[in-house]
């Protein structure tokens, strides 16, 4: 018998941290989360697909905006409690409109400077 990875019944609440990664630079893009019914679209579509929490249902990455996540490889950890989506890119991951969610850099002081560059006006994307 096969084992069961990833293991969403380590994760809170059957929800684990997935990673979006863009699979020719490297660059980590965003972080949310996925219960079993996101990973099994993601895996069957193609494109990435998130559970939001704040929604309290499945998100498509890009219903929006538009900006998709296509799907290169999936990885999951040593742990089997977190996924790491290698992706294409579609335009911004960040819906501040940023190539990557981690646009700000933690200065030792707790001050932060935004290091990457906008790419859209979240406003002329979002509703």
């Amino acid at each position: 018998m096969s084992e069961q990875i990833p293991d969403f019944e380590a994760g809170t609440g059957g929800l684990l941290p997935a990673i979006a990664q863009d699979a020719q630079s490297g660059q980590v893009l965003m972080m949310a989360w996925m219960n079993r019914e996101a990973l099994d679209e993601t895996l069957s579509s193609g494109y990435a697909v998130y559970y939001s929490r704040s929604r309290g249902r499945l998100w498509r990455k890009g219903e929006e905006s538009g900006h998709r996540q296509k799907i290169v490889d999936v990885r999951v950890d040593c742990d089997a409690d977190a996924i790491l989506l290698r992706v294409e890119q579609v335009g911004a991951a960040c819906h501040e409109g940023y190539v990557s969610c981690f646009f700000r850099q933690l200065q030792n002081d707790g001050s932060t400077d935004t290091i990457l560059k906008r790419l859209v006006d979240p406003k002329s994307v979002y509703k």
